[in-house]
């Protein structure tokens, strides 16, 4: 019986996997903004007319370099990256942890529902713990790809300075791919994250059902009979 209530929680705890390797990659993609440079304001470095910005580096073509690609680094501590970016590479470095945390705890999790017989409330602990790190990871990849988006919406500007070679505003911008990768992460996480969660209403109904079990196997190990008495044996 536990290992059909678990097939969907195993479900969960690969797609939890593969929603932290996809937010590596989001954290590590350099395509969160796609900047189209306007001609006018295009330099002679940039023969492309498309930059492109992460949240820990700008990036461009260019065939007057020795460097096809060529790409400028953003910290923390730089002041002019905007407050969008610098929350976006501290929440997703937390991400990429909250990640490996519910990984660890949900692979605890199912481990003691195929391998164990121990008491099923700590089985029970062990899925919500899974769960709700699954879901605050989600909460960490979500904030900062909507605060992203919502930059390129409105267009806003990133005043670089002069060695990335980059106007202070695009002639448009649009979400990379990394916003859309990320997107996809968080939606397995909060997928997972309720698998997980569901796991304890299941535990919560077979609980009755256990107990029933647990009386019909003492009945069938011997009570006394009140019928019988000791006189009786010769």
């Amino acid at each position: 019986a536990k290992l059909k209530k678990c097939h969907w929680q195993f479900l969960g705890l690969l797609a939890g996997c593969l929603a932290w390797i996809l937010t590596m990659a989001t954290t590590g993609m350099d395509e969160w903004r796609l900047w189209h440079l306007h001609p006018d304001n295009c330099t002679s470095i940039i023969t492309s007319g498309v930059a492109w910005v992460g949240i820990w580096r700008a990036c461009f073509h260019s065939h007057a370099l020795p460097k096809m690609e060529n790409c400028q680094t953003m910290t923390i501590s730089d002041r002019f990256v905007p407050v969008e970016i610098r929350v976006a590479q501290v929440l997703m470095a937390l991400a990429m942890l909250g990640g490996l945390a519910g990984n660890a705890a949900a692979v605890q999790a199912v481990r003691r529902v195929y391998f164990t017989m121990e008491c099923h409330g700590g089985v029970r602990a062990a899925f919500i713990l899974a769960g709700a790190l699954y879901l605050f990871t989600a909460a960490l990849v979500l904030v900062p790809l909507v605060w992203n988006a919502s930059a390129v919406v409105n267009n806003a500007t990133i005043p670089f300075p002069p060695r990335f070679g980059l106007p202070d505003a695009p002639a448009g911008q649009q979400v990379g791919t990394a916003v859309r990768v990320g997107f996809v992460a968080a939606v397995l996480m909060i997928v997972s994250g309720l698998l997980f969660l569901a796991h304890r209403h299941v535990w919560r109904t077979l609980e009755p059902e256990l107990h029933g079990r647990g009386l019909a196997e003492a009945d069938k190990q011997g009570r006394d009979n009140p019928a019988f008495h000791a006189d009786q044996v010769s």
